[in-house]
């Protein structure tokens, strides 16, 4: 199977190009950067499409997430959708103003997450290998699913900083049913609901739907590797799951305010959606949401705050993400808080209310610290550092193939831009080094498995590695 890359997608050029040339005739009032942006956008999303089945497509993923919140939704609100949002939520600054920064700043990060990639190091799974060394790890897989069930039941009892390994652990769930997926035996359906299902009660419990949906998608791909589905069966998975995105994002405000009253489950959301059925695909009802897929009114925001009433931080603002991402706080107790507001509102001037969480954003951290053209080079480089991450992968799973399966907790919440920076690269940096002492604990159970069957040498893991 020939992988996609950013210029060698299975599509018809001509027919694209033509494509993004009626979409102008037919909003000719459309400008040329809303074009540029969209025609970026829908490349990326068909790249994540066609690699779907080949790959565990982490750089496409996280390339689509940022093109979907800081060029698509931002295109939809330059092109009339603004009408129908708060003024809060509005864009700040003209649309060649922003795109400007948006566009250039998005190609940086996608072509940091590709430069030194190859073909695709870190995500193409070799699924030969995987499976002899699943068939011959006894009940690793399940002991993952135990841990990781075991960790989310008693992540509320510790602080906030052990309460976050925990909540990593939990991910080991999710990791243990993809190596069950990959193995030669069959799974069984009840142990997919079982790890599924927990998820989606959480989700409606606590009304927190991005875990779910973004899981889901990691779900998704490991199924395609596993039983290649053709184009029109992923073209049908993907409208069911923009669908079923569409209507959580929708219904998510009126759940949360039924929560109040009642308490969350799937006969509570199903009630909500009765309630609501009739406007959930009404147009002004779509256009008023598309605050949730648009980041790039916090950036309007902030580049109609700095430098005129703000300026710019020249990297202190980013050194301080740095220490949240990379101390534990029992040395650096001043560090940064998770939902810091404070930060927020410095240097975006959005007044939050209570209970309500937002993030500047990586654009938006590049362009505090560095304007617009050190910006650019900022996401450059965060692209480059994802991009790393996964060659590191890479280098290990030559020796421990399963390693591979560990890249969607590593990064299931670092490729959201909507997340506070610290925050993505603390969940990196904390994950990575989880990973690292699992290979320290099992590194000779698990040399002993990979050596049954491929006689290669045993990790030699040390702190240098």
């Amino acid at each position: 199977m020939t992988l996609p890359t950013l210029f060698n997608v299975k599509f018809n050029w001509g027919v694209y190009l033509l494509s993004l040339i009626f979409i102008k005739i037919l909003w000719p009032d459309m400008s040329w950067w809303s074009l540029c942006a969209l025609a970026i956008s829908i490349q990326q999303f068909l790249l994540l499409f066609f690699s779907i089945g080949a790959v565990i497509p982490i750089r496409y993923i996280a390339g689509t997430f940022m093109c979907l919140q800081m060029l698509l939704g931002p295109t939809f609100a330059y092109n009339g959708l603004d009408q129908y949002q708060f003024i809060d939520y509005k864009m700040r600054i003209p649309e060649a103003d922003y795109f400007a920064y948006a566009i250039p700043a998005v190609l940086m990060f996608i072509l940091g997450l590709h430069i030194t990639a190859g073909k695709l190091k870190g995500e193409i799974i070799n699924e030969f290998e995987i499976r002899k060394f699943i068939d011959n790890s006894g009940q690793l897989p399940f002991i993952f699913i135990a841990i990781g069930f075991l960790a989310g039941y008693i992540s509320g009892s510790f602080g906030s900083e052990l309460a976050f390994v925990f909540v990593l652990l939990g991910g080991f769930k999710y990791i243990g049913l993809f190596m069950l997926l990959l193995g030669s035996k069959q799974l069984k359906l009840w142990l997919m609901i079982l790890v599924f299902g927990s998820i989606i009660a959480s989700s409606l419990s606590g009304a927190m739907f991005h875990d779910l949906l973004t899981w889901l998608i990691m779900l998704g791909a490991v199924l395609a590797i596993k039983f290649k589905p053709n184009v029109t069966l992923k073209a049908t998975a993907t409208t069911g799951f923009i669908l079923m995105a569409v209507i959580i994002q929708q219904l998510k405000g009126e759940y949360r305010q039924t929560l109040k009253s009642e308490s969350g489950n799937f006969d509570t959301f199903e009630n909500v959606y009765q309630e609501n059925s009739n406007s959930v695909f009404d147009f002004k009802s779509l256009a008023s949401s598309n605050t949730r897929i648009n980041q790039g009114f916090i950036v309007t925001n902030i580049m109609n705050t700095v430098p005129d009433k703000v300026p710019f931080e020249n990297g202190k603002e980013l050194m301080k993400i740095l220490e949240a991402a990379f101390l534990p706080r029992i040395i650096a107790p001043h560090k940064l808080n998770a939902g810091d507001r404070t930060i927020f509102t410095k240097y975006s001037r959005i007044p939050l209310a209570p209970g309500t969480s937002m993030a500047l954003g990586a654009m938006g951290d590049g362009y505090v610290n560095f304007g617009i053209m050190g910006g650019c080079i900022f996401m450059f480089f965060l692209g480059l550092a994802f991009s790393e991450v996964l060659n590191g992968f890479y280098k290990y799973s030559k020796v421990f193939p399963f390693l591979l399966l560990f890249t969607p907790l590593v990064f299931y919440y670092p490729i959201r831009p909507d997340c506070e920076l610290q925050t993505s690269l603390g969940h990196l940096v904390k994950s990575c080094f989880l990973i690292y002492m699992m290979l320290l604990f099992w590194k000779k159970d698990l040399s002993k498995v990979q050596n049954k069957k491929q006689n290669l040498p045993a990790l030699k893991v040390s702190p240098g590695t």
